[in-house]
């Protein structure tokens, strides 16, 4: 990937990072973003001791168009144009659906679906106009199984899985993919934390992992880096569940 440049949402810590790192490692160039500054630039400085490449932080909250526009211009003054966009940023708002809020289903959609739309909107005329692209979104296994207390955020990850097949057909011959990776639940810190303060609940989502565990972040970032090479070129408008067999077909 050197000579290439990707832009990672959601990277200050978890997947987005793993994802950042597993780019770093090919030689990608990178612009950061994500809500949390203070995360985001330790990412940066972690990322740019470990790997020759270069790396910008751009914080800010993309569920805000104008945020997004801000993004995409400092990508393009300090890079020129941008090759790779992973939608990692995230993140819902795990309760039944019933205690849901107004703020709390606004939330889970600004994080989950609108971050997607308008970055993908921002950075897609580029690499129209290059004739090559790689958009990775992160969508949700969930979506497909159904898991308790998910179902405002399956609402939002659907809207994501659909935007992919959606955009990959209508841009099927501009040399642009458009695929997600759909993970179950990840050994992030966050989901580390909520086992140990809601261990039954957890317990319950891992239990429908045939499996027995969750992923490694370094498993899904795998196939990430796989859909952003080269390579992938005959790969798009997929859905890959990255999941221990949590549903199958």
């Amino acid at each position: 990937m050197a000579g290439q440049v990707a832009v990672v949402t959601g990277a200050a810590r978890g997947i987005g990072f793993g994802i950042a790192r597993r780019l770093a490692a090919s030689g990608a160039d990178l612009v950061l973003s994500d809500l949390d500054v203070d995360a985001l630039l330790g990412a940066e400085h972690a990322l740019k001791e470990e790997f020759p490449v270069s790396v910008i932080s751009c914080p800010g909250d993309l569920s805000r168009e104008d945020v997004v526009a801000q993004l995409q211009t400092q990508s393009r003054e300090r890079f020129g144009k941008v090759q790779i966009l992973i939608n990692c940023a995230g993140g819902g708002v795990i309760r039944p659906f019933l205690d849901h809020t107004a703020e709390t289903l606004k939330a889970t959609v600004d994080r989950n679906l609108w971050t997607v739309l308008w970055c993908t909107r921002a950075f897609l005329p580029e690499m129209l106009e290059a004739g090559y692209g790689r958009v990775i979104n992160l969508g949700a296994d969930s979506v497909r199984n159904g898991l308790w207390d998910h179902a405002a955020y399956n609402a939002a990850k659907g809207g994501v899985h659909a935007l992919t097949s959606g955009l990959a057909r209508e841009f099927a011959t501009s040399g642009v993919t458009f695929n997600t990776v759909a993970p179950c639940a990840v050994a992030t810190p966050q989901l580390i934390h909520f086992i140990e303060t809601q261990p039954d609940l957890a317990q319950r989502f891992i239990d429908v992992i045939p499996m027995g565990r969750a992923a490694e972040i370094d498993e899904v970032a795998s196939m990430v880096h796989y859909l952003a090479l080269p390579e992938s070129s005959f790969v798009t408008g997929q859905v890959i569940s990255v999941n221990g067999g949590s549903s199958m077909q």
